[in-house]
């Protein structure tokens, strides 16, 4: 994404959203510009976007995770309502975030959170493994982004390039205020 994004006007229409979301799951002291980050990593704030594997929406949700989460929030009833999306993008955000209970630092835990999201928790679950293996620290971002090349089957410039993409767009959001 181009920094002239930020200066659009209609790149703040979905703040409030964001921030309702993010207040719901995670508590009112949590920075919503967290997940507006993510969601521009994801698709630009694009609600209509679609990836070549079938991701929908402003937080690219596959359709059957989107089914999972619905199952449990009914009020998130179309994948394609920015609303939803957002929503539903920030509750599996939480779910990620709570399965990470031995990651103590929170800038850690979410990286690992966001590696989830992009990568499917399993996989950075057997890059802790290598790190393990490597005698580092499997609760530290850094150590996983050491043995990603050693995970096979993992698409981990993709992933370490997504986790690096979220925290850039966050230190931008952040400095605009």
């Amino acid at each position: 994404m181009c920094d002239h994004i930020y200066s659009q006007k209609h790149f703040s229409k979905y703040d409030d959203t964001f921030r309702k979301y993010s207040k719901r799951f995670f508590g009112p002291g949590f920075d919503w510009k967290i997940f507006k980050a993510q969601g521009i990593a994801e698709s630009g704030l694009t609600p209509d976007a679609v990836s070549q594997v079938g991701a929908r929406g402003l937080m690219q949700l596959m359709p059957s995770t989107f089914q999972e989460i619905h199952s449990i929030n009914p009020e998130f009833t179309q994948i394609e309502d920015p609303e939803w999306n957002i929503g539903a993008g920030i509750y599996y955000d939480r779910t990620l975030y709570k399965a990470w209970k031995e990651i103590e630092a929170d800038s850690n835990k979410l990286n690992f959170t966001y590696g989830s999201y992009n990568a499917g928790r399993g996989t950075i679950i057997k890059a802790q493994s290598k790190a393990k293996d490597n005698s580092l620290d499997h609760t530290s971002w850094k150590s996983i982004t050491n043995v990603a090349k050693q995970v096979p089957r993992w698409k981990y410039e993709e992933t370490l390039n997504y986790v690096e993409r979220i925290n850039n767009f966050h230190e931008k959001l952040n400095k605009k205020k």
